[in-house]
């Protein structure tokens, strides 16, 4: 499959959708904790095509949005391993996080366009 991307054809690629949340009151450690750890791991893998990490405020909860962009199935499993729809933990994801989402989203990036 090919997409058209910054006017030029290229292959698909593939954006992987986390969601996490934390305490409002942990939300800047844990942005930390995912930059020093996990934005790391992630740009160790082979394959990876870039990252975007979101943070929003609610109330009393913080949310976090993590889309990774692939080439392909194949690459996440490099990251991920064989079941790579199940969410990847960190063991210290257990002092922040409020609930643990068992399974990311996969959507085939059919444009992607940049203003810059």
């Amino acid at each position: 499959m090919e997409i058209l991307i910054r006017n030029q054809i290229q292959q698909y690629m593939i954006a992987r959708i986390w969601h996490g949340k934390t305490k409002k009151s942990t939300s800047e450690a844990y942005k930390q904790f995912t930059l020093d750890v996990a934005v790391k791991d992630y740009k160790s893998t082979q394959g990876l095509m870039g990252l975007e990490f979101l943070h929003r405020i609610e109330g009393d909860e913080a949310h976090f949005t993590l889309i990774t962009f692939w080439p392909s199935i194949e690459s996440i499993k490099g990251f991920a391993g064989e079941e790579y729809e199940k969410a990847k933990y960190y063991p210290e994801d257990n002092d922040f996080l409020l609930e643990f989402e068992e399974h990311v989203k996969h959507y085939t990036v059919f444009d992607k366009e940049s203003l810059t």
